[in-house]
């Protein structure tokens, strides 16, 4: 049976190779060329969901930078899995309201 220790760098190794997975990911869009026809489950996810969320061409690939920065950020925080854009921009809207309603009220 593994240690704690073990179980934890596991853990670790884990995230961090999915967050290069998830950087490769993002490189390969901005880019605009996949030069592979496989995908994990999770990208999969990670396309669809990007594809829903129907980005402006002026604002995508800026977008697309500060999404990559924030799942970074949340990976190294300890997080499993990356957000999805989706997520990134409800947070981002509320943000915004939050502040938009202390600033009016």
């Amino acid at each position: 049976m593994p240690s704690r220790a073990n179980f934890d760098l596991e853990r670790e190794i884990d995230a961090e190779t999915l967050l290069n997975q998830f950087n490769r990911l993002v490189q390969e869009l901005l880019r605009g060329s996949m030069t592979r026809n496989t995908f994990r489950p999770w990208e999969i996810e990670i396309l669809l969901d990007i594809e829903t969320c129907q980005l402006k061409d002026g604002q995508k690939r800026e977008t697309m930078r500060r999404y990559q920065r924030a799942v970074q950020r949340q990976m190294e925080k300890g997080a499993t899995a990356p957000m999805k854009l989706s997520e990134y921009l409800e947070g981002n809207r509320l943000k915004r309201e939050g502040t938009a309603k202390s600033f009016s009220g």
